[in-house]
C-alpha cells in the first residue's frame, strides 16, 4: 500500500519454503528448529520464535499421534516490505468431524475429535483448517512478527513442491494488486532442476515488475524476458468485478469452480519461443467462485464437490489439500488460487 497515493500496488511472492515429511516423532524436533530458525532470520525475537516452535510442534506432534505420518511445509511469504513465516501441516489421516473442539486448550484424545491444538489460535495471526471424517486434514498458519490477528487469513496464494530427488522447483506462482485488482501467475519451467527453476524464476520478475494492465498485456511481458531461458508454460488470471479474465500459454490447467465448473482456455506454446498471437480470455464470475491454477505436476481428476465445504477455505489451505491429493506424477507441481471475493473493484 503506497502511503502518499493509498493506491493498492502490492506484490506477493513465496520464498525458502521446504517441506518435512513427518513419519516418525524424531521428526517433530526438525521441524519445530526450521520453523524457530526461519522467525529468527526474518528478525522475530527469540520469544515470538519460540512460541511458533510451539504451534509447530504441536501440528507435527499431532501428525504422528494421529494421522501415522504427514508434512508439513515451512515458507516465508512477502508482500511489499512486510514479511511473514508460514505453516502447512498436511496429513491423509482419519479426519476430525469437529476441529473447533481441538483448538480448545487441554482438549485431547486418541481418536478423531481433539488434538490438542489450542496454542494455534492464540499464538497464530491467522489460521485456517479443513478436515472431514476419512480424508484427514489440513491445517494453515501464518505468523507476523508480533503476536495477534494482523495478517489477513485469504490471500491469493499457492503451494509447489520439487520432484522427488530434486532440489529446485521449475514450477512457481506470484500475486499481484493493482488498485485492488488482484492478478495470480503460475508457470512451470520446461524440465525439473535448477534450469526449470530459473526460467519460472525469471517469469516471476518480469510479472511482478510489469506495469499494470490485464493478463494478456502481463502474459506478454513474460514471454519476452523469457527468450534465453528453457521457455515455460504461463497462466496469468485476474479478477475485476464480476469478470474473470485469464490469458494462458502452455499445459497449465485453470477452472472456475462456483455453481458450475468451468475449464479457462490455454492456448499452444511455450512462453519465450516465438509463436501464435498472445490471446485472453473472459468469463463471469461471481461472489464466492474459487479460481484454481495448476501445472501438469497435478492430474485433472478431481473436484472441489469432493470436498464438502473446501470452496470456503483459504487459498492456503485449498491448496494443500489438492496438492495432497493430485501431486501424484513424477514432476515438479504447483497449484494456487485466487477466490472471488466481491471486493475488487
Amino acid at each position: 500500500m503506497t502511503a502518499a497515493s493509498g493506491v493498492d500496488e502490492r506484490r506477493s511472492i513465496v520464498e525458502n519454503g521446504t517441506w518435512y515429511t513427518v513419519d516418525h516423532p524424531s521428526a517433530v524436533g526438525r521441524v519445530r528448529r526450521a520453523a524457530t530458525s526461519a522467525a529468527r532470520d526474518l528478525g522475530f525475537d527469540e520469544d515470538r520464535s519460540a512460541k511458533i516452535g510451539i504451534v509447530v510442534s504441536e501440528l507435527a506432534t499431532n501428525q504422528c499421534r494421529h494421522a501415522g505420518s504427514g508434512a508439513v511445509l515451512v515458507r516465508v511469504r512477502r508482500t511489499g516490505d512486510q514479511a511473514q513465516l508460514e505453516t502447512l501441516a498436511v496429513d491423509s489421516g482419519p479426519g476430525m468431524r469437529d476441529i473447533m473442539a481441538a483448538m480448545r486448550d487441554g482438549v485431547s484424545s486418541s481418536g478423531t475429535l481433539g488434538i490438542g491444538l489450542g496454542t494455534l489460535p492464540r499464538l497464530a495471526s491467522s489460521w485456517d483448517a479443513w478436515t472431514a471424517p476419512g480424508q484427514g486434514t489440513v491445517i494453515a498458519a501464518t505468523f507476523a512478527e508480533h503476536a495477534g490477528p494482523s495478517v489477513s487469513p485469504a490471500p491469493p496464494t499457492g503451494v509447489t513442491r520439487a520432484m522427488t530427488g530434486q532440489e529446485a522447483c521449475g514450477d512457481a506462482f506470484a500475486v499481484r494488486h493493482d488498485d485492488g485488482v488482484p492478478t495470480l501467475m503460475v508457470a512451470d519451467g520446461l524440465g525439473h532442476g535448477s534450469l526449470a527453476a530459473a526460467a519460472s524464476g525469471a517469469a516471476v520478475r518480469a510479472f511482478l515488475d510489469a506495469p499494470a494492465g490485464p493478463p494478456v498485456v502481463l502474459l506478454e511481458r513474460v514471454h519476452r524476458a523469457l527468450p534465453g531461458t528453457r521457455g515455460a508454460a504461463v497462466s496469468v488470471a485476474q479478477v475485476n468485478g464480476g469478470v474473470l479474465r485469464h490469458a494462458g500459454l502452455g499445459n497449465i490447467s485453470g477452472t472456475v469452480h462456483g455453481a458450475r465448473t468451468r475449464g479457462l482456455v490455454s492456448h499452444p506454446g511455450i512462453a519465450g519461443v516465438p509463436g501464435r498471437p498472445l490471446r485472453e480470455t473472459t468469463y463471469p464470475v461471481e461472489r464466492g467462485d474459487v479460481v484454481v491454477l495448476h501445472s501438469d505436476g497435478l492430474t485433472n481428476r478431481w473436484s472441489l464437490a469432493d470436498y464438502p465445504g473446501l470452496a470456503t477455505r483459504s487459498p492456503l489451505v485449498i491448496s494443500g489439500v489438492l496438492h495432497r491429493d493430485n501431486a501424484v506424477r513424477p514432476d515438479d507441481s504447483c497449484v494456487a488460487v485466487l477466490p472471488v471475493t466481491g471486493l475488487e473493484q
